[in-house]
């Protein structure tokens, strides 16, 4: 039966490479959230078509929903004949900014020596397109299935997904009885399944001073002195630290299985935004820094907090003048989902069948939308599987290449036999 799957995905390559060309043409960049409505639109009116009821879903109150950039997420269901399990693909569709470096349009979804090209080609439209096939391949095989699909296209993943999937996980939309079974078609490679992820604390660190004049900074309190007191506590004691711990999650790359933490920006002074090459003579009263802590499931979230206040309480008792606040923005907890699931052993049976070989199994460095999957549905069988390279993620000239998307779709469409058919895994 499968070589029926097998040719009813092939007959589409055609169809799949012009889905994604044109999911590409949406400009969706977030931040700000351009051209999420009428993507999710195109979406939702292609699924109509073969069958799905539709709804739009706005994300209202979330962070960055305005009238002028609403979070417009789509959803679509598909009921079978009978009853049954309800298998769903969710795929963002938020892409990072294009960047400079380009040597093709990165909004046109060029297609060339095999690849198309365009920012989200493979971050995620095209495991997006991919899903997308499999669920009609295989509807059209198997007419009479039993259950339901559920296709997704939500956004913001790329700054948090409080306004994709943390809010219909809100509305219950990732729970049971509803959903059974979710696949996540980010591009971790077409032979892996990625079962989670590391956690993530991201903080931020004021340290506060007094200003006066720069000519005299004797009279005032330096916030940025304060601030590199910090940073040169953790460049001793901190990352020294991390790097030492390790991991038995399979998280990939090899470097990402240590402990890690990143300063994404500091702030503090005068700034130039407004006047550039005319700043003012200032002590800085203020000085901040937002950490990005990733921490492996070894660890406690207390334990990850403790190691950067306790240098921070150190410092407020051995360094005179300094105080400092902290902020937490957010917190995720490493998820990790058992290599035994239904989902897992479905995409592995595909992956077996379509390359000939056992799966690797992988944890993301970095948090996806499963995270909200998982804490807010309280929905664990859920994994990361499509098509792309993950390396190639936010980069100028962004692929996905067509064998791959073709390939991902078969093992989505055996993926769907095994969970809905209960077809021999």
């Amino acid at each position: 039966m499968n070589e029926r799957l097998f040719r009813a995905v092939e007959s589409r390559r055609d169809e799949l490479v012009a889905l994604t060309s044109d999911l590409i043409r949406f400009p969706t960049v977030n931040p700000p959230g351009e051209a999420y409505t009428p993507c999710a639109e195109y979406i939702g009116a292609r699924l109509k078509q073969r069958g799905f009821q539709t709804k739009l879903v706005r994300g209202e109150g979330t962070p960055g929903d305005t009238n002028r950039y609403p979070r417009t997420n789509i959803v679509a269901r598909r009921e079978g004949r009978s009853p049954g399990a309800t298998v769903h693909f969710n795929s963002h569709i938020d892409v990072v900014e294009a960047g400079e470096g380009w040597t093709v349009d990165p909004f046109a979804g060029t297609v060339k020596d095999g690849r198309v090209y365009g920012r989200g080609a493979c971050d995620m439209k095209g495991g997006l397109a991919a899903s997308i096939v499999a669920a009609e391949a295989f509807m059209d095989v198997f007419p009479d299935f039993p259950g339901a699909i559920e296709i997704s296209g939500t956004v913001d993943e790329e700054s948090g997904g409080f306004g994709g999937v943390a809010y219909l996980a809100r509305q219950g939309l990732f729970s049971r009885p509803r959903v059974d079974h979710v696949i996540i078609p980010e591009p971790l490679n077409k032979d892996r399944i990625c079962l989670g992820h590391r956690g993530v604390w991201w903080a931020e660190i004021e340290t506060k001073g007094s200003i006066a004049h720069g000519s005299m900074p004797f009279l005032g309190d330096s916030a940025i002195r304060h601030m590199g007191a910090v940073l040169h506590a953790f460049e001793d004691e901190l990352f020294p630290a991390l790097d030492a711990k390790r991991t038995e999650m399979p998280v990939v790359p090899e470097g990402a299985r240590r402990s890690t933490m990143n300063i994404n920006s500091i702030h503090g002074g005068q700034t130039e935004d407004h006047f550039p090459g005319l700043p003012s003579p200032n002590v800085a009263d203020s000085c901040r820094a937002v950490i990005d802590r990733r921490f492996l499931l070894e660890e406690s979230l207390d334990e990850v907090k403790g190691e950067v206040t306790s240098i921070l309480e150190r410092l407020k008792r051995e360094r005179p003048k300094f105080d400092y606040s902290i902020r937490d923005m957010m917190e995720v907890l490493p998820t990790m989902t058992e290599r035994d699931a239904p989902v897992v052993t479905a995409v592995a049976e595909g992956i077996r069948q379509i390359f000939g070989r056992e799966p690797d199994y992988v944890i993301s460095p970095g948090t996806y939308d499963q995270k909200h999957i998982a804490r807010i549905g309280h929905l664990h069988d859920c994994i990361a599987y499509g098509p792309g390279i993950l390396d190639l993620a936010h980069r100028p000239d962004e692929w996905v290449g067509i064998d791959d998307m073709v390939e991902s779709a078969k093992v989505m469409a055996i993926s769907l036999d095994a969970l809905l058919r209960g077809a021999a895994t």
